[in-house]
């Protein structure tokens, strides 16, 4: 196991298990407000291109990417829950990411993962940011995130594709607790950022 996989799995093992009240709570609170399973699951494109199940606690009404804006979410966004508010604005929302973690699927630290539709729009340079498994944190998490247009999300990544190290995990992961501790969040929206 390389050292990359071994911390994957050792925190996502920990994470799992110190999120699993939380996990619980907030899925019961979901539920509470609105009706509707509470995990959100929607396929994303992962290493390779190699499609796969994401599992997100439901910050928005049920069906809402049928409605509306569809996949594109705007700031103020009438089909966020309450609790959707809450959970977007902490990142707990992406605690069920750590079952990806542990499933091989997606590591703690690399580009975010998107879904087919933007996928078909990269270049074949922007296709490089598949080339590594999808992650919960990023470097272009912390470096501006949902903030950013999407094209320099991407350039972001791509950096991070070419660079990347157990290092610069390390360092990415000391972030991302910072700016979670400081309640900033480290996304907006289903898509991070990006419109069709």
């Amino acid at each position: 196991m390389n050292p990359s996989r071994a911390l994957d799995v050792v925190l996502g093992g920990l994470g799992t298990l110190v999120g699993a009240p939380l996990v619980a709570v907030a899925a019961l609170l979901i539920r509470l407000e609105s009706p509707g399973h509470p995990i959100y699951r929607q396929t994303r494109v992962g290493k390779d291109g190699v499609p796969f199940e994401i599992y997100k606690l439901r910050t928005m009404v049920r069906g809402a990417e049928f409605t509306g804006a569809g996949l594109a979410i705007q700031q103020g966004d009438d089909r966020i829950t309450r609790m959707g508010a809450f959970l977007r604005r902490t990142s707990l929302d992406e605690l069920p990411n750590l079952w990806n973690v542990l499933r091989g699927e997606m590591a703690i630290v690399g580009p975010r993962p998107t879904v087919q539709v933007q996928v078909d729009q990269y270049t074949e340079r922007q296709l490089g940011r598949l080339k590594v498994k999808p992650g919960i944190t990023g470097w272009a998490q912390i470096n501006g995130r949902a903030s950013l247009p999407w094209s320099e999300r991407i350039e972001l990544d791509l950096w991070y594709v070419e660079h990347r190290s157990l290092r610069l995990d390390l360092r990415i992961l000391a972030r991302t607790w910072r700016l979670v501790v400081k309640g900033d969040g480290l996304y907006r929206g289903e898509t991070g950022g990006w419109t069709a």
